[in-house]
């Protein structure tokens, strides 16, 4: 099979590798399309050093199960199984994960084809359009920060950041009922996508001109910057969910957090029952998905699809990496 194999910073090369052999519990899944997520190209570019020479990464996938031909997504959280937090059902807390297109022995969905537990695949119905298969991982990580955040109707949801993640977030605020959903975003093109999603896009200059402070912040940018302006933009109480991850390490205003009693939450990615009802909702085509990718690549011009997101020549949100195409 061919597979997009990471040699090291900036040089990701199509190559030859031998087809996967699926083991006790696993079913082999031919992938039809990978969305290229920012901790990929991050990896790709060695700014967070979580990917690793000779690794095939891709973990926002779609695809069908060969033999059967059944259309599913993967959830790539593969929790031990026989922890305390397994057991209860937060595979994402579990000690042991791993997380397919993150574990360097894991050849993942950038590929012809993939092996994956049978447990971690999720059938989608046959008319599911295909794209929107790839959309279920990013948006299960919206839709998990908006749950962390405790958003409800009755919250003024304010998000940081408007990119893929940002997107899902917003999705997610308004799933989950909130009316009032604002999205700061610096770049235009992307406050351009934010706004056909059908949410108010501002630039992050104009936040101190929106009234009424959000009562939940979603910040999908994870920077020092992004957590001040989550603090700016937000009312005493407010609960900030830290959902992106632009730096390991950011300063916080602490005065900022205790005299306003705020409560700042992590959110990472999401336990399973999560992923299976994002899979459920995508699967009703919610308004708004048909926005979501803006870029598409056969696997043979993934290189210079990453070459392009990481030198900024590309100004796409989200590419979709067609495994089966050249």
């Amino acid at each position: 099979m061919r597979a997009l194999v990471f040699h090291g910073p900036n040089d990701i090369r199509v190559e030859q590798l031998p087809d996967p052999e699926p083991g006790p519990g696993e079913v082999l899944v031919r992938v039809a399309a990978t969305g290229i997520c920012g901790s990929d190209l991050h990896g790709y570019t060695g700014e967070n050093g979580r990917r690793h020479p000779g690794q095939v990464m891709g973990h926002e996938t779609v695809g069908r199960i060969e033999g059967s031909g059944a259309l599913v997504t993967v959830n790539p959280v593969i929790g031990c199984g026989i922890c305390a937090q397994c057991a209860a059902g937060t595979e994402q807390l579990c000690a042991g994960r791993r997380i397919i297109g993150v574990d360097p022995t894991y050849r993942s969905a950038f590929a012809e084809l993939m092996a994956v537990p049978a447990g971690n695949v999720v059938v989608l119905p046959v008319d599911t359009p295909i794209e929107y298969g790839a959309l279920v991982e990013p948006l299960s990580v919206g839709y998990h920060a908006a749950v962390r955040g405790g958003v409800s109707p009755d919250d003024r949801v304010l998000v940081i950041g408007g990119g893929p993640i940002g997107q899902a977030c917003a999705l997610a605020a308004r799933r989950l009922g909130a009316a009032v959903v604002v999205v700061s975003e610096p770049t235009a093109s992307r406050r351009a996508l934010v706004s056909r999603l059908g949410f108010e896009a501002v630039e992050p200059a104009d936040l101190a001109d929106l009234g009424d402070m959000a009562t939940v912040v979603l910040d999908a940018v994870g920077s020092s910057a992004s957590l001040a302006a989550a603090f700016a933009g937000s009312a005493l109480g407010a609960r900030v969910v830290l959902v992106g991850m632009n730096a390991p390490e950011v300063s916080v205003a602490a005065y900022a957090v205790s005299t306003y009693e705020r409560s700042v939450i992590g959110s990472f990615c999401y336990p399973a029952r999560e992923f299976r009802e994002t899979a459920a909702w995508v699967a009703t085509r919610p308004p708004g998905l048909e926005h979501l990718v803006d870029g598409r690549a056969g696997l043979g011009g993934a290189p210079d699809a990453f070459a392009g997101l990481a030198s900024g020549a590309l100004d796409a949100s989200k590419i979709l990496v067609y495994c089966g195409e050249a």
